[in-house]
C-alpha cells in the first residue's frame, strides 16, 4: 500500500469528514466503533457517511500447525486505507458537534486523522 490515495481523498457528500493521514489496513469492528461513537455524540441528528468498506479477505492459519496444507481460512474483512483517504463524512450539524463527534470516532481507528471542512462551507 504505497502512495496517496488516488480517489475518495475529497468530501462528496457532507461538509465535515475525517481524513487518513496514514497507511493500514482497517477492519469492520473499527469501521462499526468509529460509526457508532459519532452518531451517539451527535444524537442521530444529521447524517453519516461511511467512505470506506471493508472487502479484503485477510486468512490465517490455525495455531500450531504445519506448514502446506494449502491457504489458512478467511479471519477478518479489511479496508485498506492510505493517506488522503476520507474515511467518514458528516452533514446536517454545527461544526462545533462535528468536530467532536469526529474526534471521538477517530480514537477508535488505528491511524492518526485530520479534520476537514469543505471549500465552500459557510456557518
Amino acid at each position: 500500500m504505497k502512495g496517496n490515495a488516488q480517489r475518495g481523498a475529497t468530501l462528496a457528500f457532507g461538509s465535515f469528514g475525517i481524513k487518513g493521514l496514514e497507511e493500514h489496513w482497517i477492519t469492520g469492528r473499527q469501521i462499526e466503533a468509529a460509526r457508532q461513537a459519532v452518531t451517539r455524540y451527535m444524537k442521530r441528528e444529521g447524517q453519516v457517511w461511511i467512505r470506506i468498506f471493508p472487502d479484503k479477505p485477510i486468512t490465517k492459519k490455525p495455531a500450531e500447525v504445519r506448514m502446506g496444507k494449502g491457504k489458512g481460512a478467511p479471519e477478518a474483512f479489511v479496508a485498506p486505507v492510505t493517506p488522503g483517504r476520507i474515511i467518514i463524512e458528516i452533514e446536517g450539524v454545527p461544526m462545533d458537534v462535528a468536530k467532536e463527534a469526529l474526534r471521538l470516532g477517530a480514537q477508535k481507528l488505528p491511524i492518526k486523522t485530520k479534520f476537514v471542512v469543505r471549500n465552500d462551507y459557510t456557518e
